[in-house]
Protein backbone atom coordinates (compact mmCIF):
# COMPACT_ATOMS: atom_id res chain seq x y z
CA UNK A 1 0.00 0.00 0.00
CA UNK A 2 1.40 3.17 -0.89
CA UNK A 3 1.43 6.27 1.33
CA UNK A 4 -0.81 9.46 -0.16
CA UNK A 5 1.55 12.25 -0.67
CA UNK A 6 3.24 14.51 2.18
CA UNK A 7 1.02 16.84 3.83
CA UNK A 8 -2.65 14.94 2.35
CA UNK A 9 -4.76 14.26 5.25
CA UNK A 10 -5.86 10.84 6.28
CA UNK A 11 -8.94 9.10 4.77
CA UNK A 12 -11.68 9.92 7.62
CA UNK A 13 -14.94 7.86 6.69
CA UNK A 14 -18.12 8.71 8.03
CA UNK A 15 -18.56 7.00 10.64
CA UNK A 16 -15.78 8.62 12.98
CA UNK A 17 -17.54 11.57 12.85
CA UNK A 18 -20.64 9.40 14.40
CA UNK A 19 -18.47 7.74 17.26
CA UNK A 20 -18.24 4.41 15.48
CA UNK A 21 -15.46 2.55 16.49
CA UNK A 22 -14.43 -1.12 15.59
CA UNK A 23 -15.49 -2.56 18.64
CA UNK A 24 -19.53 -1.32 17.99
CA UNK A 25 -18.66 -2.58 14.73
CA UNK A 26 -18.22 -6.04 16.26
CA UNK A 27 -20.77 -5.86 18.04
CA UNK A 28 -23.17 -4.62 15.51
CA UNK A 29 -21.97 -7.20 13.02
CA UNK A 30 -21.84 -10.33 15.82
CA UNK A 31 -25.27 -9.41 17.41
CA UNK A 32 -26.94 -9.12 14.17
CA UNK A 33 -25.86 -12.28 12.51
CA UNK A 34 -26.77 -13.76 15.67
CA UNK A 35 -30.41 -12.99 14.92
CA UNK A 36 -30.25 -13.36 11.00
CA UNK A 37 -28.94 -17.19 12.14
CA UNK A 38 -32.01 -17.92 14.05
CA UNK A 39 -34.54 -15.77 12.04
CA UNK A 40 -37.31 -18.56 9.96
CA UNK A 41 -36.66 -16.12 7.20
CA UNK A 42 -32.99 -15.51 6.89
CA UNK A 43 -31.51 -18.53 9.01
CA UNK A 44 -32.40 -21.00 6.34
CA UNK A 45 -30.35 -19.00 3.54
CA UNK A 46 -27.38 -18.33 5.37
CA UNK A 47 -27.06 -21.44 7.19
CA UNK A 48 -26.77 -23.25 3.34
CA UNK A 49 -24.74 -21.10 2.15
CA UNK A 50 -22.23 -19.83 4.93
CA UNK A 51 -20.02 -22.62 5.79
CA UNK A 52 -17.49 -21.14 8.60
CA UNK A 53 -19.53 -18.46 10.42
CA UNK A 54 -16.22 -17.17 12.34
CA UNK A 55 -14.59 -16.34 9.02
CA UNK A 56 -17.88 -14.94 7.58
CA UNK A 57 -17.86 -12.59 10.60
CA UNK A 58 -14.32 -11.74 10.18
CA UNK A 59 -15.41 -10.47 6.88
CA UNK A 60 -18.23 -8.72 7.80
CA UNK A 61 -16.36 -6.45 10.31
CA UNK A 62 -13.94 -6.06 7.41
CA UNK A 63 -16.39 -4.61 5.04
CA UNK A 64 -18.47 -2.13 7.90
CA UNK A 65 -14.94 -0.86 8.78
CA UNK A 66 -14.20 -0.05 5.34
CA UNK A 67 -17.43 1.34 4.25
CA UNK A 68 -18.11 3.42 7.58
CA UNK A 69 -14.37 4.03 9.01
CA UNK A 70 -12.71 3.79 5.48
CA UNK A 71 -10.34 1.50 6.76
CA UNK A 72 -9.95 -0.66 3.34
CA UNK A 73 -9.11 -4.09 5.29
CA UNK A 74 -12.40 -5.51 2.87
CA UNK A 75 -11.38 -7.75 -0.20
CA UNK A 76 -14.38 -9.32 -1.57
CA UNK A 77 -17.40 -9.21 -4.11
CA UNK A 78 -20.64 -8.69 -2.35
CA UNK A 79 -22.20 -8.49 -5.76
CA UNK A 80 -21.02 -11.80 -7.12
CA UNK A 81 -21.62 -13.17 -3.61
CA UNK A 82 -25.15 -12.28 -3.44
CA UNK A 83 -26.24 -12.92 -7.34
CA UNK A 84 -25.05 -16.50 -6.16
CA UNK A 85 -27.95 -17.23 -3.81
CA UNK A 86 -30.96 -18.20 -6.33
CA UNK A 87 -33.47 -17.74 -3.69
CA UNK A 88 -32.63 -14.54 -2.50
CA UNK A 89 -35.78 -12.04 -2.80
CA UNK A 90 -36.71 -8.59 -1.90
CA UNK A 91 -38.61 -9.43 1.41
CA UNK A 92 -35.47 -10.98 2.44
CA UNK A 93 -34.04 -7.95 2.07
CA UNK A 94 -36.97 -6.08 3.68
CA UNK A 95 -36.63 -8.33 6.23
CA UNK A 96 -32.32 -8.32 6.52
CA UNK A 97 -32.91 -4.51 6.51
CA UNK A 98 -35.47 -4.28 9.70
CA UNK A 99 -32.91 -6.73 11.82
CA UNK A 100 -30.11 -4.97 10.88
CA UNK A 101 -31.70 -1.51 11.92
CA UNK A 102 -33.58 -2.62 15.00
CA UNK A 103 -29.88 -3.86 16.04
CA UNK A 104 -27.96 -0.81 15.18
CA UNK A 105 -30.48 0.98 17.68
CA UNK A 106 -30.08 -1.52 20.18
CA UNK A 107 -26.32 -1.50 20.09
CA UNK A 108 -24.99 2.11 18.62
CA UNK A 109 -25.64 5.74 20.01
CA UNK A 110 -28.37 7.20 17.94
CA UNK A 111 -25.59 9.13 15.18
CA UNK A 112 -24.09 5.85 14.89
CA UNK A 113 -27.54 3.58 14.42
CA UNK A 114 -28.40 6.30 11.71
CA UNK A 115 -25.68 5.83 9.72
CA UNK A 116 -24.94 2.67 10.16
CA UNK A 117 -28.86 2.16 9.46
CA UNK A 118 -28.35 4.85 5.94
CA UNK A 119 -25.49 2.27 4.57
CA UNK A 120 -27.04 -0.76 4.83
CA UNK A 121 -30.22 0.97 2.92
CA UNK A 122 -28.06 1.64 0.01
CA UNK A 123 -26.05 -0.91 -0.03
CA UNK A 124 -29.08 -2.93 0.06
CA UNK A 125 -30.78 -1.25 -2.93
CA UNK A 126 -27.65 -2.13 -5.05
CA UNK A 127 -27.55 -5.28 -3.82
CA UNK A 128 -30.93 -5.68 -5.45
CA UNK A 129 -30.63 -4.01 -8.65
CA UNK A 130 -27.70 -5.74 -9.48
CA UNK A 131 -29.89 -9.51 -8.20
CA UNK A 132 -32.48 -8.38 -10.98
CA UNK A 133 -30.39 -7.03 -13.84
CA UNK A 134 -28.78 -10.69 -13.84
CA UNK A 135 -31.96 -12.55 -13.44
CA UNK A 136 -33.49 -10.60 -16.25
CA UNK A 137 -35.78 -8.56 -14.24
CA UNK A 138 -33.90 -5.07 -14.59
CA UNK A 139 -36.57 -2.45 -15.03
CA UNK A 140 -36.56 -0.12 -18.56
CA UNK A 141 -34.30 2.75 -17.91
CA UNK A 142 -36.75 5.30 -20.03
CA UNK A 143 -40.58 4.78 -18.85
CA UNK A 144 -42.57 3.20 -21.35
CA UNK A 145 -44.63 5.17 -23.61
CA UNK A 146 -48.18 4.76 -23.13
CA UNK A 147 -50.31 5.02 -26.77
CA UNK A 148 -52.45 7.97 -27.57
CA UNK A 149 -55.51 8.19 -28.72
CA UNK A 150 -54.58 8.51 -32.66
CA UNK A 151 -51.54 6.47 -32.57
CA UNK A 152 -51.37 3.86 -35.56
Amino acid sequence: MTKPPRGTPPRVGPGVEAGVTEAMIHEQVHTFYGQVRRDPALGPIFNRIIDDWDTHLDKMCDFWSSVLLMTGRFKGSPMAAHVGIPDIRPTHFARWLHLFAQTARAVCPPPAAELFIAKSEMIAQSLQLGIAASRGEFPPLTPQRRPVAGDA
